[in-house]
């Protein structure tokens, strides 16, 4: 038997592992090049892994649930025995000699790869490891965010492979020590509530629940999002403005091209495009919108490599990200929106799809708001709301005097991180936003 290792492969920059969801074949299916044949899952995005030889499988070697490092087999296949069937019924298929398979070699990741992983989340003093217990990244992240030391992470049992720790046994350390810091708290309570000062968030006490309510697990992408939110609200001090913008001039434009650019592009023109466009503008005039903090510094970006939130049929949300969107024409911008979103929505992003991001735009106007207060992705300093385009009365200015007119107007909503931004430099960067989008030139190309 010709055997071949199916490897998990290079999943982008800075994942390192991911997790089998579900095997779309059994062992002992034949199955073709390029086939899909697994799920798995990562910190960023679920994708499907294709075979790259045609043959049977014969040994699943990473089960469901199961975590595999990038590089690592997670089955093997029998390629020896031609898929057509060109022997005869009942003869045996000429076996073919077999070839010495080659492990693919892990490249160790680049060095500043490696740095990025070992940042910690949070402004709080990192926790040091000796390397006695091995760590995931995103494992050590967590140990870092929740200030766990290594005396407690060798008393956490692994359910993971030969004994390590998973993200699921972390997590349930820390609500477990969450837990017994309550039942602590209101054993002294009941002495003396003055006595208690904490800096510390208070831990939720669990709910209690009547005849008829129904209990709904997250399921793995809203856990993910839901330690996301929470640790933003908890590193950035959020603030958020807002401006009202007269987009009339927008929405001409586009109507007057929107038919023009389907029939050239075979391609939808939306308001997005535009969106990005003035975002974008605006970044190159207040560059200090495009950064990130480590500590006490602050990392200005280079690349101007914008965030798109997706909504998702399941109704979990992903954010794909343009990258170096400044280099992108309009009609540039308009295919590589569509592409995004379209494989977004049918789960066929690519982990480095969703990495890197600079800043990020949520547009709440699909669902019909008006405005909203977004929460910043970390680790970016902005993020800007959308909001529907609604036709109103308005005051124009012209040459003759003022006067009222039905105009197409949109709220815009801008989240900063006060930390780095301060009401001057978010303000003024909307207001950017705000002029670039309202003295849209009607003579655009596309």
């Amino acid at each position: 038997m010709a055997e071949y290792k199916l490897i998990l492969p290079s999943m982008g920059e800075g994942v390192m592992e991911a997790t089998i969801i579900s095997w779309l074949y059994n062992e002992g299916d034949t199955v073709n090049e390029d086939d899909s044949v697994v799920e798995i899952a990562t910190d960023k995005v679920d994708s499907d892994v294709p075979t790259p030889v045609s043959g049977k499988i014969v040994k699943i070697l990473k089960h469901k649930d199961e975590v595999a490092k990038i590089g690592e087999a997670i089955a093997i296949l029998d390629i020896s025995t031609p898929l057509n069937g060109t022997a005869g019924e009942g003869e045996a298929a000429p076996v073919a000699e077999t070839p010495k398979i080659e492990e693919p070699k892990t490249e160790a990741p680049a060095a500043e790869v490696v740095k990025e992983l070992e940042k910690p989340l949070t402004t709080s003093t990192p926790q040091e490891f000796s390397g006695d217990v091995y760590l995931s990244p995103l494992v050590k992240s967590i140990a870092q965010e929740e200030n766990i030391s290594e005396a407690e992470l060798k008393t956490i049992k692994g359910s993971g492979l030969e004994g390590r720790i998973t993200k699921e046994d972390i997590l349930a350390f820390v609500k477990n020590r969450s837990d017994e810091k309550v039942e602590a708290k209101v054993k002294v309570e009941e002495i003396s509530p003055s006595l208690q000062f904490s800096n510390s968030p208070t831990p939720t006490l669990p709910l209690s629940t009547n005849e008829g309510d129904e209990i709904i697990p997250m399921d793995r992408v809203r856990k993910i999002i839901a330690d996301a939110m929470v640790n933003s609200k908890r590193t950035s001090p959020h603030v958020t403005s807002f401006i009202e913008s007269d987009v009339t001039n927008v929405v001409k434009w586009r109507a007057k091209h929107k038919d023009i650019f389907e029939k050239r592009e075979g391609e939808k023109l939306t308001f997005m495009p535009i969106f990005v466009k003035a975002v974008v503008k605006a970044i190159q005039d207040f560059p200090m919108i495009n950064v990130s903090v480590d500590g006490d510094k602050i990392i200005k970006k280079k690349n101007i490599n914008i965030g798109m939130a997706t909504a998702l049929p399941d109704g979990n949300l992903i954010v794909p990200v343009i990258k170096n969107a400044d280099q992108l024409s309009l009609s540039g911008l308009a295919k590589a929106i569509n592409d995004l979103a379209y494989r977004a929505r049918n789960k066929k992003l690519r982990p480095e799809d969703t990495q890197g991001a600079t800043y990020t735009i949520s547009n709440v106007g699909t669902f019909g708001n008006l405005m909203g207060t977004p929460i910043i992705p970390q680790p970016q300093v902005a993020i800007l709301a959308i909001g529907a385009i609604v036709k109103k009365p308005a005051v124009i200015e012209t040459k003759d005097g003022d006067m009222i007119g039905i105009r197409q107007m949109m709220f815009m909503s801008h989240s900063y991180d006060h930390r780095v931004v301060d009401g001057s430099l978010g303000g003024m960067f909307l207001k950017h936003v705000h002029d670039y989008l309202q003295n849209w030139d009607m003579n655009t190309e596309i």
